[in-house]
């Protein structure tokens, strides 16, 4: 003991930090945790759960394998709320899958999201379910899987936009809070109405009967026509129409559009996602290429944490538990990455994590979630065994 409180604050700081670097070191030197249980689900043999635990931590990861082989299997992603963005979670998201896409084998919760009044859950960066985009990119690193049913990862870029009649273009965002300086474009997917505070808003319907319309996609030109005006903001929305929003500090700068005018809403990505039908945002990155990723903030701090990896067989969905000193205290991010590494990975990225962390698999919750019970999350990435007559007939056995 000292008389001195900064010295004795100093030193107690130091044997936390000499904990923690010693408890880290156990952990990156351990080739794998330790499996307590390996479960294949006799149903489905290109799927198979097991829950890995390090007691000297301790330490408890569950993991999903999926065989990439496997033709049967698909992913999609689920909405907060049903069929609007918000927040509950993963288990009453699983409820609003529709059966026809087939039974759910397992899911993670996914995206980080935003707090902001009228628009909590809206995930923080692209969502793309069953080929309708409900939110734009923001840049952080996204998951999706391609037309031809491989998995990627990158950041994205939004080329979203808007041409206005006399063919300048404006960035425009999708379902998310609009500041007073920006112009965003809303569908129902955000709910039944637009929330926005003044400005104008433009309602638009299709200009062409036989050209492309709701609901909304990536890569594509939406011709369309002004079908109202309103300058007191919040309008009401429907699954015909959607609404501009424009701010109201930039609306003086944009020549103001009278019901029947003409504007193309252009909704591109780089990369391009064209044609994908599921897609989630997360970050960061863990692994690339088969290499662990750096980080320049030398703090990092134990949490619940929600994984998905790959490698040329498998695709895993990894949640570590956290928070509980009788469980699992978690990982940092650079264990998370070595973990994914160590487990095979050739590319992994992280999810949401803390509270949120869940791994649903073969009917029930089977990590042990940091709150005693499921937090609600924004968004959730499903595995969903095809029905039958769904399985292409050249892959079918």
């Amino acid at each position: 003991m000292t008389d001195n409180p900064r010295l004795e604050a100093a030193n107690r700081m130091r044997m936390r930090m000499s904990f923690c670097s010693l408890l880290g070191a156990l952990l990156l030197q351990t080739p794998a945790l330790e499996s307590a249980a390996a479960l294949t689900c006799p149903q489905d043999e290109s799927v198979s759960y097991a829950n890995d635990v390090d007691p000297r931590a301790p330490m408890s990861a569950h993991i999903i394998r999926i065989k990439r082989s496997a033709t049967d299997l698909q992913f999609c992603t689920t909405f907060g709320r049903g069929d609007v963005l918000g927040m509950d979670n993963v288990t009453e998201q699983l409820k609003t899958v529709p059966a026809e896409l087939g039974r759910i084998v397992a899911a993670i919760n996914g995206d980080f999201y935003f707090k902001i009044k009228g628009y909590e859950g809206r995930p923080r960066d692209v969502q793309i379910r069953r080929g309708e985009v409900v939110s734009s990119p923001a840049g952080h690193t996204s998951f999706w899987i391609d037309p031809r049913g491989q998995p990627q990862m990158t950041n994205i870029s939004s080329l979203f936009r808007v041409a206005w009649p006399d063919g300048k273009t404006t960035p425009i965002g999708l379902n998310q809070y609009r500041t007073n300086d920006a112009v965003v474009l809303f569908t129902v997917a955000v709910g039944s109405s637009t929330r926005a505070d003044g400005g104008l808003e433009y309602v638009l319907e299709p200009a062409a009967a036989n050209g492309p319309w709701l609901p909304l996609r990536i890569g594509q030109v939406y011709e369309a026509r002004v079908r109202e005006v309103n300058n007191a903001g919040n309008t009401s929305l429907d699954r015909q129409t959607m609404v501009l929003s424009v701010g109201p500090k930039l609306a003086p700068a944009l020549a103001p559009l009278a019901p029947g005018a003409l504007v193309k809403v252009i909704t591109e990505t780089f990369p391009d996602l064209s044609g994908v039908d599921a897609a989630i945002g997360g970050g960061p990155a863990l692994v690339h290429a088969g290499k662990l990723m750096k980080w320049k903030d030398p703090i990092q701090v134990r949490h619940p944490r929600t994984a998905i990896g790959w490698n040329d067989d498998d695709i895993l969905l990894v949640v570590v538990d956290g928070r509980q000193m009788d469980v699992s205290i978690g990982m940092t991010l650079p264990e998370l990455a070595q973990y994914m590494l160590k487990l095979g990975c050739k590319e992994a990225m992280n999810f949401d994590g803390g509270g949120s962390t869940t791994l649903w698999a073969f009917g029930a919750i089977k990590n042990s979630p940091s709150e005693g019970q499921e937090r609600p999350a924004c968004n959730a990435l499903v595995v969903l065994k095809k029905k039958a007559d769904a399985i292409p007939k050249t892959a079918a056995k």
